[in-house]
């Protein structure tokens, strides 16, 4: 049995997230066992590893950081033994190389990316666009070939709830794009690795079936 392990560092919504891998493993008949941990000798042996984030960039940095050995940990089992790895809203601005959120914060550096504040352009720039970006939002999707994307389809809808987004350096990191005053990154991922903007623990059917790919997926 498959060991998911997801990450508790203080920032994260940890029992949805772990409900959801439940449905999930039953909904596509692969048993798991969950562990929703800061111990990195756990975290050691896993066979996935999952990353929630909730609030601002610098926190979610420093939760890491205060986690005796967890960086390491990460970077060990992620990059060099290149384990799936699932960064899920600001989990996923974790991966970029650095955040712009009230100070400059390093990320992990594992996405080609930078986190700002999202600012609409054009002439979708005005008051109906207010931060932070909460609610459902249409997908739109750069690549139809990802294991992790099997069934979900442009205009699907997931739920998102953010202030500031990737910009990637790039193109071919952008799994899918929502829009909100102009595009914004809602899935990124290379080789072993892949993030959500939005939540897939809150986004019903479609956040099921991407769980229930990632925990399929052999990258």
């Amino acid at each position: 049995m498959h060991t998911v392990a997801i990450i508790d560092y203080g920032a994260g919504n940890l029992h949805s997230v772990a409900k959801a891998f439940e449905r999930s493993s039953r909904d596509c008949g692969i048993l798991i066992n969950i562990q929703v941990t800061s111990d990195v000798d756990i975290i050691a042996k896993a066979d996935r590893i999952v990353l929630p984030g909730v609030g601002a960039f610098p926190e979610c940095r420093a939760g890491i950081d205060q986690v005796h050995g967890l960086y390491d940990v990460l970077e060990r089992r992620v990059i060099h033994d290149a384990i799936p790895f699932l960064g899920i809203c600001v989990g996923m601005q974790l991966m970029a190389k650095v955040g712009f959120e009230h100070t400059i914060t390093k990320g992990l550096s594992w996405i080609d990316g930078e986190v700002y504040r999202i600012i609409p352009v054009g002439e979708e720039r005005n008051q109906l666009y207010k931060l932070p970006f909460m609610g459902w939002s249409a997908l739109k999707f750069c690549t139809s070939c990802h294991p992790v994307l099997l069934g979900l389809r442009d205009g699907d809808h997931a739920y998102f709830l953010h202030s500031y987004a990737i910009s990637l350096q790039a193109a071919d990191q952008q799994l899918a794009i929502t829009h909100y005053g102009g595009p914004v990154s809602a899935i990124v991922g290379r080789n072993n690795m892949i993030g959500t903007q939005f939540h897939p623990e809150k986004s019903q059917v479609i956040g099921l079936r991407l769980l229930a790919n990632f925990i399929k997926w052999s990258p």
